[in-house]
């Protein structure tokens, strides 16, 4: 039943990755003013989810306080490795390469929805109701996530359809990754201990150098503010969730 639930889930992210439909039905000048407000909706989801459910749960397993946070940077650090190879990042740089950015935005694509796939798979199998604030905040990042990489994909010159096609193929992948998080995590003594802390230290680091990096950019004073108030109340709506569970 946990691995149904488990596939449910990242069946659900996987969908997100159908959010491009938006660009085709709302003028580019609005996508953009909404954009930021879901980056940083994400950015305090991600954040609440990391603190409030996964390393609570993960201290359950990791005794020792020094080796969880240890596993919690270990999971940081690879993020900003497979972040720095794979070219996870939109290219803004006038010299990039255009056709290779797109393929490698893809590959990147493909291995972030597989750990993503990965976690749920792990989480769902010992607890439900963590699986849940997990899925939440994963959903909170692929919004945004997935719209740039649609955007990044039309950038390298496929047209729209096939921009949607290849983001929604690349999502899949996260179903792979939760029946590979799932039988890893039944069969592999110590994995969920490893797991859960790097995965808490993945969503920091999407949070911290991936999102709100970006809520930094905006200048105008009455938009900033609503900014923080949106990254607050994601923070806040997973505390809350973690108090009513």
């Amino acid at each position: 039943m946990n691995l149904l639930y488990a596939l449910i889930a990242s069946t659900i992210v996987s969908l997100i990755s159908l959010i491009g439909v938006l660009a085709l039905v709302i003028k580019d000048n609005l996508l953009k003013k909404l954009l930021i407000f879901l980056v940083a909706f994400a950015a305090g989801g991600l954040m609440g989810g990391a603190f409030f459910d996964i390393i609570p749960e993960a201290s359950e397993y990791v005794k020792d306080i020094t080796q969880l946070f240890l596993y919690v940077i270990l999971g940081y650090t690879l993020f900003f490795i497979l972040e720095k190879y794979l070219h996870w990042r939109h290219c803004h740089d006038a010299e990039c390469k255009i056709h290779r950015l797109t393929y490698l935005n893809i590959i990147g694509d493909i291995v972030h929805n597989f750990s993503d796939g990965l976690i749920l798979g792990a989480i769902f199998l010992i607890n439900i109701k963590v699986g849940i604030a997990a899925t939440l905040a994963i959903i909170f990042h692929e919004i945004p996530h997935e719209l740039g990489n649609f955007t990044v994909l039309i950038y390298g010159g496929f047209s729209k359809l096939k921009a949607l096609l290849f983001n929604f193929l690349s999502a899949l992948f996260a179903i792979v990754g939760t029946i590979v998080g799932y039988y890893c995590a039944t069969k592999i003594s110590g994995f969920v201990s490893i797991l859960l802390p790097a995965a808490a230290g993945s969503f920091i680091y999407i949070a911290s150098c991936d999102l709100i990096p970006e809520l930094h950019k905006e200048e105008d004073g009455k938009r900033s503010t609503l900014i923080m108030v949106t990254f607050i109340f994601g923070i806040m709506l997973m505390y809350f969730l973690k108090m009513a569970g």
